[in-house]
């Protein structure tokens, strides 16, 4: 295995674990073996669009973009980054380019959905039935459908798409941290814990469980003595 091949598998393996971060890097060491690999130029938007730098993703966007002008998942994730600042008649234009490219990639319609959200117009429902349909038996494209609808306050949605993501990978506790996001928000504080305690049974220690077990806590405390309950997802996760 070729130290570029070794990064890319480091950079897929870390995004599916919500690590972002180190999803960043790691694309960012394989551009470093390999400057013209388009694959890890999109992961490196796609990190930062998930990490909440929509202004840095807008920007490395540009710049690949400028080596790689057809490529629909580049231009998927320039449309979504505009989207998320507030900029949709701006994206648009790039959504629709991505879409006209040939082939059909899953997560070309999930960014269409994004981007619709971020307008305020219908037809979402259909680009992500779309991209479910491109990748029947994929969790992956299950669970960031889930964080996509999260990220747009669509809870309920949200639970549907990550619970069919939990059936199809049981095993990543990023999945069931996810779920129990989204049941928090829902008041769903029971099936919350249980999905905690689930991520914890898989990854003991597993900083973002231990973190949504403290929310539940307080959560309690809080409903017990007439508080409000902090939606998660609003922090910027």
């Amino acid at each position: 295995m070729t130290d570029e091949v070794r990064c890319v598998t480091e950079a897929e393996a870390a995004f599916g674990k919500g690590e972002f971060e180190s999803a960043l890097r790691w694309h960012g060491r394989v551009l470093e073996f390999n400057p013209n690999h388009a694959g890890a130029w999109a992961g490196q938007v796609k990190s930062l669009i998930e990490l909440g730098q929509f202004k840095e993703a807008n920007v490395w966007a540009d710049k690949a973009l400028e080596r790689y002008p057809d490529a629909p998942e580049l231009l998927a994730a320039k449309a979504v980054a505009l989207g998320r600042l507030g900029r949709p008649a701006e994206a648009m234009p790039f959504s629709d380019a991505a879409l006209e490219k040939p082939g059909e990639i899953a997560w070309v319609w999930l960014a269409r959905g994004d981007v619709l959200l971020s307008a305020g117009q219908k037809q979402v429902d259909a680009c992500f039935d779309r991209a479910m349909r491109l990748a029947p038996g994929d969790w992956l494209v299950r669970w960031l459908a889930g964080r996509i609808r999260a990220y747009w306050k669509q809870f309920a949605l949200a639970l549907k798409h990550v619970r069919e993501a939990v059936s199809l990978a049981p095993d990543h506790a990023v999945a069931w941290v996810t779920m129990a996001e989204c049941q928090m928000a829902l008041g769903l504080a029971d099936g919350a814990r249980q999905s905690v305690e689930q991520a914890l049974s898989l990854v003991p220690d597993y900083p973002p469980a231990i973190e949504l077990l403290r929310g539940l806590d307080e959560q309690g405390w809080m409903a017990r003595f007439g508080g409000t309950v902090r939606r998660w997802w609003g922090r910027g996760k």
